[in-house]
């Protein structure tokens, strides 16, 4: 089992910068795939960014490239969302995710591969 806890959400304006964090403990290993995934009420859980553990494997969604950078500290078992440039559209909640395999650019759009999953954390964007 792999718990996962993020932390970092608040409320910025237009243009300014949030770091989320995903702190994971259980039973976690190089190779598997972390990653983050938002939801907006009423919208689908969409991928952001995944990257595999201890490597530099990384996949971002096109829309966010630029402005959201996805990395990992493997010492502290955490992994990082920077986000810059914030939109009032990134409001959502953010949820960190992982799975026991190495990325791939379909996991972005697949959720359900992922068997771990945090509770969320709120980014709110106002204009």
């Amino acid at each position: 089992q792999v718990q996962l806890v993020e932390s970092g959400g608040g409320s910025v304006q237009t243009g300014g910068s949030l770091r989320l964090s995903c702190a994971a403990s259980g039973n976690t290993y190089s190779g598997y795939c972390m990653g983050w995934f938002r939801q907006a009420p009423g919208r689908e859980r969409e991928g952001v960014a995944l990257i595999t553990t201890g490597s530099d494997n990384t996949y971002t969604a096109d829309s966010l490239k630029g402005r959201f950078t996805i990395s990992q500290d493997n010492a502290m078992n955490t992994m990082y969302l920077q986000m810059n440039n914030l939109k009032p559209e990134d409001t959502a909640v953010y949820y960190c995710a992982a799975y026991s395999d190495r990325c791939y650019l379909y996991s972005l759009f697949n959720h359900r591969l992922f068997q771990f999953w945090g509770r969320g954390t709120q980014v709110t964007v106002s204009s």
